[in-house]
């Protein structure tokens, strides 16, 4: 397996994906999304694996590019958008080569391998 986790530092979640790995001795590589954020071919990826891109849209998130997110029309402008600001991505986004999720997920990371 080669996890990576997408979080936010002050993220209840991402603590917790960080939290499960690590009671299960499973190596990951924690990328802090506000900073670092993801690469193109990092969200394309993900986007796929998830299949809608209102999943990884933060609900939580506040201020303007968030509000303005909403109203945006296609996903090619809500993919650049969220490129731009990564703090508006939903946390954790846990990826293991083509697969991933948003949020916590612990039934479906059982599965990977």
């Amino acid at each position: 397996m080669n996890i990576q986790i997408f979080g936010k530092a002050k993220s209840f979640d991402t603590k917790k994906a960080e939290r499960y790995f690590k009671e299960r001795s499973i190596k990951f590589q924690s990328i802090d999304l506000v900073s670092k954020g993801m690469s193109k071919g990092e969200f394309d990826s993900v986007l796929k694996a998830v299949g809608d891109i209102e999943k990884l849209i933060d609900p939580k998130a506040k201020g303007e590019t968030a509000d303005l997110l909403k109203y945006l029309g296609s996903i090619e402008e809500k993919r650049e958008k969220l490129l731009e600001e990564p703090v508006l991505i939903a946390a954790p986004v846990v990826r293991n080569g083509r697969q991933a999720t948003v949020g916590y997920c612990p039934d479906v990371w059982k599965n990977w391998e």
